[in-house]
């Protein structure tokens, strides 16, 4: 089973650890095309912050943003499920799962990144500012971020997938870095509805926590279903309602219905 998850847009800037390495991370198939974002980004970092910051949409009381870009490869680093915050990642709580469960998720969890393409939880990176719907100068020729990872994530994704179960929790920004038709018939993505008064709608804070705490249930519970309708029963075996769609493009569609957070 590989669980794909969005990065987060805050994270956790480390004060000290080894600088980047880009051939110690997972899936060094994608070195070169990791390489051409992070060189693409530096540059752009390097020169006018205000052309930066408006090229990247960074706000202007927040200039540190782009000098973190600019040290990418000079700056810190630190476990890829250190880094990156925010509503799914503090529900899911890494640090806080057992020892076997770190152990899964080390091998069953990736992040799609906007620079790294996808990272393992154990992949030490530095902390960056990246959004998926970016345009960089000298990447490609539209200088897209998601037309770049569409060009080369498919490799690297379906060897970290090798012959097991997708389940796919990306959001739709990083969900067009990769489409996995290819291997749809074992692909579950995971949607939230948040149901009240019989009224059911997506809500961003219910959607992350929720999926937070589905990976982090799966990881300490050691499922391994392989298909979609066995994935569905495992959530359901551990507590959640689940509701299974038809088969499509994407995979198979699975609701997971709450009412309280």
């Amino acid at each position: 089973m590989l669980i794909l998850l969005p990065p987060s847009e805050g994270k956790t800037a480390p004060r000290r650890g080894a600088p980047l390495s880009l051939s110690g991370l997972s899936l060094p198939s994608l070195s070169a095309a990791r390489m051409a974002v992070v060189d693409a980004l530096v540059a752009l970092c390097s020169g006018d912050p205000a052309v930066a910051m408006e090229t990247l949409g960074v706000p202007k009381t927040q200039p540190e943003l782009v000098a973190l870009n600019a040290s990418l490869l000079s700056a810190p680093t630190a476990r890829a499920d250190a880094i990156y915050t925010g509503v799914l990642y503090d529900a899911l709580d890494a640090a806080t799962l057992s020892t076997a469960a770190k152990r899964r998720a080390a091998s069953r969890v990736m992040v799609t990144s906007s620079v790294f393409g996808l990272v393992g939880f154990g992949d030490r990176i530095p902390a960056y500012r990246l959004s998926g719907d970016s345009r960089l100068p000298g990447l490609g020729d539209t200088g897209s971020v998601q037309a770049h990872w569409r060009r080369h994530l498919g490799v690297g994704a379906l060897e970290a997938l090798g012959s097991g179960l997708l389940v796919d929790l990306r959001s739709g920004t990083y969900a067009a870095f990769w489409r996995p038709d290819e291997v749809a018939a074992r692909t579950a993505t995971v949607r939230v509805l948040h149901e009240v008064g019989g009224v059911r709608k997506v809500v961003s804070h219910f959607n992350k926590a929720t999926k937070g705490r589905i990976v982090r249930a799966l990881m300490e519970a050691g499922a391994a279903p392989r298909t979609p309708a066995a994935l569905a029963d495992a959530l359901r075996d551990l507590g959640w309602a689940v509701e299974v769609g038809a088969p499509g493009k994407a995979g198979v569609q699975l609701d997971v219905v709450v009412s309280e957070l």
